[in-house]
């Protein structure tokens, strides 16, 4: 009787804290990323031979109720220089997201159309639909495995999206990504191109706690087609502050225009 009752709670405690591929993406997008934030960034990218280009960007970041509001502008080197690319990433998972490029040669404000946010931002291997955040209802989610990346416990979980529309938009068919047990940040993907049979590994380099805000210093992603590495992107973070005091009318076409 006392191992039948031992048993019961086992199953029970096991069921209590057992959760599905559904929840967990949920905890993925409820994590504290941090809200008024500004960060120096590298954007390195290297080509199939290994040469490098290196471009210096500022990024700024504002909460906006549950939206958030980014703004990037482009400093270096001068062929660049003053472009300046604006996002608001809504919560409303039935509402695109807008974005807008400044190129100064133009002297004009481009409004990223749905049908282009699967192309490449700015020459690298992230695109524009790349640059905001995955709403949770346009997936479904498969829980795999619970391997070990980098130490760390993770789920291996296979994310499909549910409609054409989705998949037009990003250029992914499915991604199996890796999210971290104990803080619930992605920190590898595969994500399956929908033309040319190419892959694009996703992979945190290097994650740090500040001000109890678990924070992305490096990543890169990487375009392969079979075993050969086409192109790759970096991403370098510095001098990444939180709770800076920034007003939401800094987040405008217009301040593209203007630049800093």
């Amino acid at each position: 009787m006392i191992l039948k009752t031992l048993l019961i709670a086992s199953l029970t405690i096991s069921s209590l804290l057992a959760i599905t591929g559904q929840e967990i993406a949920q905890k993925v997008h409820d994590r504290n990323d941090g809200d008024n934030s500004t960060s120096n960034m590298k954007m390195i990218l290297i080509d199939k031979n290994d040469n490098e280009r290196v471009r210096d960007l500022k990024t700024y970041t504002k909460d906006k109720g549950e939206d958030k509001l980014k703004i990037m502008f482009f400093l270096a080197p001068a062929d660049v220089r003053n472009t300046a690319f604006l996002t608001y990433d809504y919560e409303n998972s039935s509402k695109d997201d807008d974005q807008w490029l400044y190129l100064p040669e133009l002297k004009k404000v481009k409004r990223i159309a749905s049908s282009d946010k699967s192309s490449s931002f700015m020459g690298s291997d992230f695109t524009y639909s790349d640059m905001t955040s995955r709403n949770v209802e346009d997936y479904t989610y498969e829980v795999m495995k619970e391997p070990m990346v980098d130490g760390h416990k993770t789920w291996q979980m296979l994310v499909t999206p549910k409609s054409t529309k989705t998949i037009d938009e990003t250029g992914y068919t499915k991604s199996i990504v890796f999210i971290r047990q104990d803080n619930f940040v992605i920190v590898q993907a595969l994500n399956y191109i929908k033309i040319g049979e190419k892959l694009k590994y996703m992979k945190i380099l290097s994650l740090e706690e500040i001000d109890g805000i678990w924070t992305t210093k490096k990543m890169q992603m990487v375009t392969k087609k079979g075993k050969n590495t086409l192109h790759k992107t970096i991403f370098e973070f510095s001098d990444i502050k939180y709770n800076q005091n920034l007003e939401e009318s800094f987040f405008t076409t217009r301040t593209l225009e203007k630049g800093l």
